[in-house]
């Protein structure tokens, strides 16, 4: 009966264990990102990497910046696209309720 039990025990863990592996981890913001960014060049800056791993942590490092910088470009001019949408919003409602005045 003992051994019944165990065996009954693991399945239930099993079980729990795989229901927690198909919750949805969460995402990593943007600014985790900068933030990591800048704990790479903070540990690199106090020798916390070797002199072969700086070839491969700089080549990440890189990539992080030009993704990081891309992003920053779309998002300013996705602002810039809306401000210009909303401004010609106004002025066509000026120009209609002028014409509707007259």
């Amino acid at each position: 009966m003992a051994k019944k039990d165990k065996v009954q025990e693991t399945v239930e863990n099993q079980e729990q264990v795989s229901t927690e592996e198909q919750q949805v981890p969460e995402s990593v913001s943007l600014n985790d990102l900068q933030l990591l960014a800048n704990i790479v060049d903070l540990a690199s800056q106090r020798g916390a990497f070797r002199g072969a791993e700086l070839s491969q942590v700089g080549a990440v490092f890189d990539r992080l910046q030009r993704f990081l910088g891309f992003v920053a470009k779309q998002q300013e001019e996705r602002a810039k696209a809306e401000e210009e949408a909303s401004s010609q919003e106004v002025s066509s409602q000026e120009a209609s309720s002028q014409e509707a005045q007259a």
